[in-house]
């Protein structure tokens, strides 16, 4: 019934979502990680009154909106309990259609999430918080190396364009931290 359910799943509507589909939100794993379910982004805060602040999102993949309470699925992944790592492959705890499609942040396709904005001051102190429903698009799947790598001034393709955008800024915000 679980993997029925699973295969018959379709998009998140949009209506009662915040759009961030057009914020570079991106996905940072190990090279060898093989689920993409949250994505970070930071801008600095040009509010007034938080002179040096920071504006961060971090987004999850919107998994309740799929497993509903006391559902096939959600009895299913009670039993399970998490995924299950292996050097070769993953026992995942949702069917694959979940857990490799519609709550995987797969970049360049819209996906629905659970955003917290987070505004922290100077010193690097959260001054205000704000949770929403939303509908993001991964702007890349990135690794830790090619994060750091890019901070450190070795571009690649794939963070070529995102270093100014959602690389840098991420670091101003680690630094505040």
């Amino acid at each position: 019934e679980a993997q029925d359910i699973a295969d018959k799943s379709k998009a998140a509507p949009m209506a009662g979502r915040e759009d961030l589909r057009n914020i570079p939100l991106i996905t940072i794993d190990g090279a060898d990680s093989r689920d993409f379910d949250d994505a970070v982004w930071a801008e600095p805060d040009t509010t007034p009154d938080n002179n040096g602040g920071w504006h961060l999102i971090v987004a999850i993949a919107d998994v309740a909106w799929y497993v509903r309470p006391n559902s096939a699925l959600d009895k299913d992944a009670y039993q399970r309990g998490n995924s299950v790592y292996f050097p070769d492959r993953v026992v995942p705890m949702l069917p694959e259609a979940l857990s490799n499609g519609w709550c995987s942040l797969v970049p360049k396709e819209d996906r629905p999430c659970m955003a917290a904005h987070l505004w922290l001051n100077a010193e690097g102190n959260l001054i205000r918080h704000r949770f929403c429903r939303a509908m993001m698009r991964s702007h890349a799947r990135l690794t830790y190396e090619q994060v750091q790598g890019a901070h450190d001034g070795v571009i690649e393709d794939a963070t070529e364009m995102l270093v100014e955008k959602a690389i840098s800024p991420l670091y101003g915000a680690y630094k505040c931290l």
